[in-house]
């Protein structure tokens, strides 16, 4: 080993450092003055537009051998320390901690933020609405498991607006307090785990009673006191928690994604506009009468605008009638999209518009067979 190119590489290491600490403390003193002059004019710290923007302005910039997906988490910490300095930024979730809600807000924004655990998920929508949280993190579809009913149901009253979105790869692992696999005698977590796991709990596990808890971090917490019980849950529960993680990578899909919606207030005029890749999200309800839901579909195909999700809701006090969440390319503010909301209109009974946002990276593995506008390239 050269031991002196060694040293001389060392030391340049520790300049560029000293740079980056330098330059970092620039860009925070900036960002201090930026959080005054919004709490002057009154507007919401959090602008997800702007961000994003943030992150694919760095993208395009980056001629170095740093990936992207690298380069995106480094700028989410830089962005939610500054964010912190500006102000607290509390963001509910389906708790406890070291749920998969938990880690998914993390990963949105940053370690900066001040968490607040809730015990629902109508619970976390009420501890926004309330103004005890500024932001929430709900998840409302799974790849294996299909849609999350309570988001669903919230989101048809609530005066909140989905503010962003964020897909987390689910790996599920087996966690227990001891460390004898032969030991466990029932295994607990939240109903949407134990399904995703179904088939690996039936071939490794025969047998053993699977119990519906409220959380996959709540499950973790059981077990720290019942040594015949197992949990399904995350890594970060095992470390949070104490349990030794007896298997890890137990989901029977591989490709298991959880998409979840970012809430919080209608945005201010300040913090609208588009990120050229922004996805928009509605429900309305039909007449019930034949061919109407293919009258209210067709200003879509007229404006040429993609679908990426359309679902089905009953209307709990009118019997076979359907409410439809659809979500869809574009963005509010875009004259295409103005325009066919107002033909959508004429069309429908009932229209609400949940909110415009910056369309969330999936990843890589979802991505096949698509184009880069999230499209299926097999058509």
């Amino acid at each position: 080993m050269n031991e002196e190119m060694l040293q001389e590489l060392r030391g340049k290491v520790d300049r560029l450092d000293t740079k980056i600490v330098q330059l970092l403390n620039e860009r925070a003193a900036v960002s201090v003055e930026i959080g005054r002059i919004k709490c002057e004019a009154g507007c919401d710290i959090c602008d997800p537009s702007r961000e994003e923007r943030i992150y694919r302005n760095l993208a395009e910039k980056n001629g170095g051998i740093l990936p992207e997906g690298a380069l995106r988490e480094i700028f989410r910490e830089i962005i939610s320390a500054s964010r912190a300095l500006q102000a607290p930024l509390t963001v509910s979730f389906l708790g406890p901690e070291a749920s998969f809600s938990h880690q998914a807000a993390l990963s949105h924004f940053g370690k900066g933020i001040c968490i607040a655990p809730q015990m629902s998920i109508p619970e976390v929508f009420s501890s926004v609405e309330k103004g005890d949280s500024l932001r929430g993190v709900v998840p409302v579809e799974n790849s294996a498991e299909g849609s999350v009913k309570a988001t669903l149901d919230s989101l048809i009253a609530t005066p909140l607006a989905i503010r962003g979105e964020l897909f987390l790869r689910i790996r599920h692992c087996l966690l227990a307090a001891g460390g004898d696999f032969a030991a466990i005698r029932k295994v607990y977590s939240h109903p949407q785990a134990l399904a995703q796991c179904r088939g690996w709990l039936r071939t490794h596990l025969p047998g053993v009673p699977l119990i519906e808890v409220e959380s996959t971090a709540g499950a973790a917490r059981r077990v720290r006191e019942d040594r015949t019980g197992a949990a399904v849950g995350s890594r970060l529960a095992a470390e949070t928690y104490g349990l030794n993680l007896l298997a890890e990578g137990i989901e029977d899909n591989p490709s298991n994604t959880t998409r979840f919606l970012v809430i919080g207030p209608q945005p201010d005029r300040n913090n609208t506009g588009t990120t050229g890749q922004d996805k928009t999200s509605i429900l309305f309800g039909t007449p019930h009468v034949p061919g109407a839901l293919q009258r209210a579909l067709a200003p879509f195909a007229a404006a040429g605008i993609n679908l990426t999700r359309i679902e089905s809701c009953p209307m709990r006090d009118r019997m076979w009638e359907y409410l439809f969440f659809v979500d869809f390319v574009g963005h509010i503010d875009e004259e295409k999209t103005r325009e066919c909301l107002q033909e959508l209109e004429k069309q429908t009974a009932t229209l609400k518009v949940l909110g415009s946002y910056p369309r969330g990276m999936e990843p890589p593995e979802n991505l096949q067979g698509k184009d880069r506008d999230g499209k299926d390239g097999t058509r």
